[in-house]
């Protein structure tokens, strides 16, 4: 009879059980929505075809530009930079959660051990009920208890609620993943824009150094000759004042370059005070501007993380409505215990002293004052106002990568005038420098030459140093280089 009653018992768990492994999960299933794209880039005519996918080796871009400095300090930020730690920190957060909300598909095994002596004013028996408690013992004298179970609880995952949990814990540590490989491009990126930065201030002291020392010569024989009356006292406070103003921009110039420095020394986890980089001045100014092949617009959703990010919080956006649909479903738990009680220690595991028990418990909400329907509508808010931010990142990325082709097209034509700009000026100061300390010119031909070659030779590095910046900022809204070199 027993051990039909515990068939009969059985039964229904079981049935629960199947129930509970075959269940669907309530909510919509997640479909990443369309986002706004155009067949080709506006601005970049003969566009070429590829296809990329976000899980391509993008390479250590930065080598394109051939600078050997540059390829050790990019080497640096993945280790170093304090910004990619933070990001990596909160990435393994993020798998860590995805495993604590598994673990609630499965029963929680606990196991419990217990001793206990009492006694009372009188003397009598002490019996051991079925459920390990006590009675008798009307007399005076002592008794002990000693208990041990091993008991389990598991919530069947009926509903679906536990599983959408685990799916948006995923999509949120994907994001996370994403936001990772964001803060390193975006660290790698502003560190060769520094880079760049700092090398055209080495150029731009250079220059100001060697105009500095041109204006001193000059000064010179304009002292000379107004000592010997040939030319009036304001040509030389006019060369006075030319010189003093490029010691100024001289100055300057120093000033940018520190603090690039100093930038860059933080980007690669170093106290600015314990970094330096060697000047360099090149002899040339010709920029290494690599050629980047451009996808079709569509192949930016595989590669950008900032989207990637956008569309896998919009996916944990989604499992959040199915994981408050949920609770309008009853919650389901199934328990059982086995273990052993004794008034001995000696006895506690003998077969006469065992206790089991397992058991169903459903239970219901039956009125919460729309409280289930308020949660529900939020999630289906917040999943709306993740699909928006999804669009939106797209339609923002693709007009990054519009405007830095655009940028990237009219820079080089502009480099091109500024070099035969800086070319023929620096022609004209030469000519106009022979034929005044031959007293053929006045001072003010020879001070308006060399400005105008000063200033093309500065807005010629200028120029260089926005297209290696301008190569920058369209790799990184490309999502990274194409593959490694």
């Amino acid at each position: 009879m027993k051990a039909l009653l515990m068939r009969s018992a059985r039964a229904p768990l079981a049935l629960l059980l199947c129930v509970a492994l075959g269940a669907c999960a309530v909510g919509p299933n997640y479909v990443r929505p369309s986002a706004p794209t155009s067949p080709v880039y506006k601005e970049a005519a003969g566009w070429t075809p590829a296809t990329p996918a976000d899980a391509l080796d993008r390479g250590d871009w930065w080598t394109l530009f051939g600078d050997p400095v540059l390829n050790g300090l990019e080497a640096r930020v993945k280790v170093s930079n304090q910004n990619v730690a933070s990001a990596e920190a909160a990435y393994r957060q993020a798998r860590a959660l995805v495993s604590q909300q598994r673990a609630a598909l499965f029963p929680t095994v606990s196991l419990s051990g217990s001793g206990t002596r009492s006694g009372s004013e009188g003397g009598g028996a002490v019996i051991v009920n079925s459920d390990g408690s006590t009675s008798g013992g009307v007399g005076g004298g002592t008794r002990s208890t000693y208990r041990a179970s091993l008991g389990a609880t598991w919530e069947p995952d009926v509903w679906g609620r536990v599983r959408r949990t685990v799916e948006g814990a995923k999509a949120s540590a994907q994001a996370s993943e994403a936001d990772l490989a964001s803060a390193t491009l975006s660290a790698q990126g502003e560190l060769a824009a520094d880079y760049f930065g700092l090398r055209e201030s080495d150029t731009e002291v250079a220059l100001d150094q060697a105009t500095v020392d041109g204006y001193a010569r000059s000064l010179k024989i304009t002292q000379n000759r107004y000592e010997a009356g040939t030319i009036a006292h304001s040509d030389l406070l006019q060369q006075q004042t030319q010189l003093l103003n490029a010691q100024a921009d001289l100055a300057a110039a120093q000033q940018r370059r520190a603090t690039y420095e100093h930038a860059i020394a933080v980007l690669v986890g170093e106290a600015p005070g314990n970094f330096t980089l060697a000047a360099v001045t090149p002899a040339t100014i010709s920029p290494t501007i690599p050629d980047v092949p451009v996808g079709v617009p569509s192949t930016l959703l595989q590669r950008r993380p900032d989207i990637a990010a956008a569309e896998r919080r919009m996916a944990n956006a989604n499992a959040q409505v199915g994981v408050q649909r949920a609770a309008y479903f009853p919650a389901i738990t199934l328990s059982g215990s086995y273990g052993f009680a004794a008034t001995e220690l000696g006895s506690l595991f003998s077969a006469s002293n065992s206790l089991w028990s397992y058991g169903l418990a459903i239970a219901e909400t039956v009125f919460d004052g729309g409280a289930r329907h308020a949660r529900v509508t939020g999630a289906k808010a917040a999943y709306d106002q993740a699909v928006a931010q999804y669009r939106q990142t797209v339609l923002t990325a693709l007009q990054g990568v519009e405007d830095q082709l655009i940028a990237a097209k009219v820079q080089a034509q502009e480099f091109e005038l500024r070099r035969q700009a800086s070319v023929a000026a620096d022609q004209a100061e030469a000519m106009v420098g022979n034929r005044y300390r031959a007293g053929q010119v006045s001072f003010i031909e020879l001070f308006t030459a060399q400005n105008s070659a000063y200033a093309a030779r500065r807005a010629l590095a200028q120029a260089a140093a926005q297209r290696q910046t301008t190569a920058v900022a369209l790799i990184q809204a490309l999502g990274g280089g194409w593959k490694a070199p």
